[in-house]
């Protein structure tokens, strides 16, 4: 192959496999750092080599055993300065001996993110630590989703690490009777992998659909190893979600609104998947948040037009969640709700009450939505205001070419 056509081929291989091969790499070798060094190691040899001997068949498998025997080099380095580590020489006379062979290579992938949720870590650690391993989100953009800084974020990754390596956490996922404890993580995990896809937090594209099936993957795997039914509630709104992808955006990229999308878009499949999840999660009556968020969903996903929405259905089912979840997003999405059903002055008064708590100042939904409720009641001097605040805060291209049109909108 051409050099540039191998050079393709290894970045499609470095977008759509590295995360399973890091997770294994993590498996064989027993540590975060060394694994991620290894990785990187596999891939610049793979450019040299599948140029020079072709595309193996297997390219994972390729590169796991490549990168385990990097990283076999690295510890005999170490090995041959420092002599008097015990652990360092036990840990590369374990790896050397160790049987290989490509059909080793297991889909890893679940078995790290409940490393990474391990109870022994802080629980602040815990997602930011999944996030950057197994679906290689920066720093800067588990930040953004966590509202924080990227050395407050940086930090708390490489404690999680150390504390897994100290503590001797083990790679594995939990039996049965630890699963449900060690749940509440993993789906939060995962929603929030599916939320920057969904909708990215900074970028020229609205989505980042290579994150989105991946949290579904995930999903799916999770519903298969304990279908209880937060877990089909959260695969559930996760595909009525992703069902509306393509109708969110215009052909150039224009964000559309949920009351102005195509909705024959909308992918029936996933649609009906996530319907049935719903219904069979909610017979249960052991249902919490994500069910509840799902059930919101499938009645957006249930209406032909826009205008045949439920939303005194909807009103009540966000009653319901936010005596299950009290947060302020929740209020504020209740309140869009609410202002459907009774008019935009119900939902401002409440929005406004958020804002005067102090809460989701710095969280430009909220002050785009008052924005609108102050357009739709002719109080353009404040939405101007509101939607200058939003614009100021937002830092997703399509999300600002749409707040840019809703202020010459007022002009």
């Amino acid at each position: 192959m051409p050099d540039v056509a191998v050079t393709a081929r290894v970045e499609q291989v470095y977008r759509e496999e590295s995360r399973r091969i890091l997770a294994t790499l993590i498996r064989l070798l027993g540590d975060f750092d060394l694994a991620e060094e290894a990785l990187h190691e596999a891939f610049f040899v793979a450019v040299e080599r599948w140029q020079r001997d072709g595309v193996p068949d297997n390219p994972r498998a390729w590169l796991v055993s490549t990168g385990r025997f990097k990283a076999i080099d690295v510890l005999r380095r170490r090995a041959r300065f420092n002599a008097s580590r015990p652990l360092l020489i036990a840990q590369l006379e374990a790896l050397e001996q160790a049987d290989w062979s490509d059909e080793d290579v297991e889909d890893d992938r679940l078995r790290l993110i409940f490393t990474c949720c391990h109870p022994a870590l802080a629980a602040d650690a815990q997602v930011p630590l999944t996030l950057r391993e197994v679906c290689d989100l920066t720093t800067e953009e588990i930040a953004r989703a966590f509202l924080s800084t990227p050395p407050t974020i940086a930090q708390r990754i490489v404690r999680a690490k150390a504390k897994i390596r100290d503590a001797n956490i083990p790679y594995q996922v939990p039996t049965l009777a630890e699963l449900p404890e060690r749940l509440d993580s993993v789906l939060r995990v995962i929603y929030l992998v599916f939320n920057e896809g969904y909708s990215a937090s900074v970028g020229a594209e609205l989505t980042r659909e290579e994150l989105t099936r991946e949290a579904i993957r995930l999903g799916r795997l999770l519903v298969e190893l304990l279908p209880e039914p937060e877990v089909m509630g959260l695969l559930a709104l996760m595909l009525l979600h992703e069902a509306r992808r393509l109708a969110r955006t215009s052909a150039s990229g224009e964000l559309i609104v949920l009351d102005e999308q195509d909705r024959s878009l909308w992918d029936a499949g996933m649609i009906a998947e996530g319907c049935a999840l719903v219904a069979r999660a909610l017979k249960t009556r052991r249902f919490g948040p994500y069910c509840l968020q799902a059930a919101i969903a499938a009645v957006h996903a249930e209406a032909a037009k826009a205008g045949e929405t439920d939303w005194p259905q909807i009103v009540g089912l966000y009653d319901v969640l936010v005596q299950a979840m009290p947060s302020p997003v929740i209020e504020l999405n209740r309140a869009a709700a609410l202002a459907k059903r009774d008019g935009p002055l119900a939902g401002l008064i409440l929005i406004e009450g958020i804002l005067q708590r102090g809460e989701l100042l710095d969280y430009h939904l909220a002050h785009s939505a008052r924005a609108e409720f102050c357009r739709q009641l002719g109080r353009v001097d404040e939405a101007r205001a509101a939607y200058e605040r939003a614009l100021e805060l937002t830092q997703q291209v399509p999300e600002r070419r749409f707040i840019e049109g809703r202020l010459k909108g007022l002009e």
